[in-house]
């Protein structure tokens, strides 16, 4: 289990992270790649996800791994999981839980939905209604459940891993800017090349693999990693050049809704957590440009109503900013 340094081992430390916590992030991208095989970005963002206390939203066409990235997060986690097949005909009591009387007791009880997890995968969130989709909106932001009048508190850590379908596919929905906008990061997979495609042709790891993963990082080492994210430093220069991008989107020409206020910090948290990947205690600009298109492009509103979709518009103005807006030496 990590174990939070003392001052004297964070003055020593200045310039690079933890032995100890490089060994535990190497062994959860190690684990990981078992299974999901090829794409080490994307291994490397859902990590970056997860110790920002960030959600993660994997789209892309069917039959390229979303939930098997999913599940190889989950499963490398020595926490509770739980997967949510999000469907049309889907209520939000299905996903948050509902009160049942007690005829013994004489007395309503709560009953826990699949939201009551370390880690949820909601799988093609994009197939359920708008009604549904709204549900998670509360544990997304405030990692709480209301129901009833009563306040239920999520256990940490607490991390919505979401998958959806192209929006042009049949029978899905499209998620409302304020869903969007809790997710840190949307990340598509793509098709893998070649090479790996033989592997997993050959391993076919979603069928004998994924099955045999083990834990390597307990729920105490996933929290004490987010609480080392927290203290990676970001000099006041990188604050405003992230503060630079954040105002060029919201005056973007081509733009009807620019980063909010929560995309500029989503864009800090995603950086730290970045820099501790790399085995740093400090932030680089690369940080920040390596995750701006990531964390940006689904939060941002093209003006125009034949721009949006696909989300691929968005992303070209995501990447036209990062170069248009200078870099800190």
């Amino acid at each position: 289990m990590l174990t939070a340094p003392s001052d004297t081992e964070q003055r020593s430390s200045r310039y690079t992270a933890a032995p100890m916590t490089r060994d535990a992030i190497d062994r959860l991208r190690e684990n990981m790649s078992r299974v999901f095989i090829g794409n080490r970005e994307a291994v490397d963002r859902a990590i970056c996800c997860l110790l920002s206390r960030g959600h993660v939203l994997i789209e892309d066409v069917p039959g390229v791994g979303k939930t098997l990235l999913a599940t190889a997060l989950a499963r490398s986690l020595d926490c509770t999981f739980s997967r949510i097949q999000l469907t049309p005909d889907m209520l939000p009591s299905d996903v948050l839980g509902v009160s049942i009387y007690n005829r013994d007791l004489h007395e309503f009880e709560f009953k826990r939905g699949p939201i009551f997890a370390n880690i949820v995968l909601a799988d093609e969130i994009n197939r359920a209604t708008p009604r549904t989709q709204s549900a998670l909106l509360e544990s997304m932001n405030e990692a709480t459940v209301s129901v009833d009048g009563r306040v239920h508190v999520l256990d940490q850590p607490f991390m919505v891993i979401a998958t959806q379908n192209p929006y042009e596919f049949e029978g899905t929905y499209l998620l409302p800017e304020s869903q969007l906008d809790r997710f840190l990061m949307q990340i598509h997979l793509g098709y893998p090349s070649p090479a790996d495609e033989a592997r997993v042709l050959e391993l076919r790891p979603a069928e004998h693999a994924i099955h045999e993963l083990k834990p390597v990082m307990t729920r105490a080492d996933v929290v004490e990693l987010q609480r080392q994210v927290d203290r990676v430093s970001m000099d006041r220069s990188l604050v405003e050049y992230v503060i630079a991008l954040a105002a060029a989107t919201r005056t973007h020409p081509d733009l009807a809704v620019g980063l909010s206020p929560r995309g500029s910090l989503a864009l800090a948290h995603a950086a730290r957590a970045t820099a501790l990947l790399a085995g740093r205690d400090y932030c680089i600009p690369e940080d920040i440009r390596d995750n701006f298109v990531g964390v940006v492009a689904h939060r941002i509103v093209c003006r125009s109503q034949f721009e949006g979709g696909d989300g691929r518009a968005a992303r070209r103005i995501a990447e036209g900013v990062l170069q248009k807006v200078p870099s800190p030496a």
